[in-house]
């Protein structure tokens, strides 16, 4: 019975003197991943995609004056690395049936608002051989480049473009993004 009263005794002291830590607990733990891979795109919403640029040469003013057409979000480039833009033409020249125009009128180069793309940007005479038109982009989400496609007037009033047959030439552009 002494033996007990003792047990009782230390447990009423436990209870009074705040010795409840005896509780009930359960955890449990988990890994979380996050696996990344290298991604560069040239997004949709970029205007280059499926879109013209066009000149039209109506009148005398037209041939004796630069004519630049710019087009925003031309290029909009998501990238997990620093990249380069290339373009070339898909031929040496502009075609409408047998007649030609030769792809070096035109001038792509970066508008004067050119975006949130960074980087080294160039003026690029188009040529069928790819040609950088932005240097060590720096990586990023949906970068904007806004272009001026230009053709000088010393060009449209010279015999690249003057004699021609009246008519619609044409060419693709294309625009290549390639991660550093």
């Amino acid at each position: 019975m002494k033996k007990q009263i003792v047990i009782a005794a230390l447990t009423f002291g436990a209870i009074l003197f705040g010795s409840n830590h005896v509780q009930a607990q359960n955890t449990a733990t988990t890994t979380a991943k996050i696996t990344l891979n290298d991604v560069i795109s040239i997004d949709t919403g970029s205007t280059a995609i499926g879109n013209t640029v066009d000149f039209n040469y109506a009148t005398a003013a037209d041939y004796n004056s630069d004519q630049t057409v710019t087009k925003a979000n031309s290029l909009k480039v998501t990238s997990t690395k620093n990249f380069n833009v290339k373009v070339k033409a898909g031929g040496a020249s502009f075609v409408n049936g047998t007649n030609l125009i030769p792809v070096s009128v035109l001038t792509i180069k970066a508008a004067t608002a050119s975006g949130t793309m960074g980087g080294t940007k160039n003026a690029v005479v188009l040529s069928s051989s790819d040609q950088t038109l932005v240097s060590n982009a720096p990586l990023g989400s949906a970068l904007t480049l806004n272009l001026d496609y230009t053709i000088p007037a010393s060009k449209s009033s010279s015999s690249d473009i003057l004699g021609k047959p009246a008519g619609t030439y044409t060419q693709t552009v294309t625009y290549t993004a390639t991660a550093l």
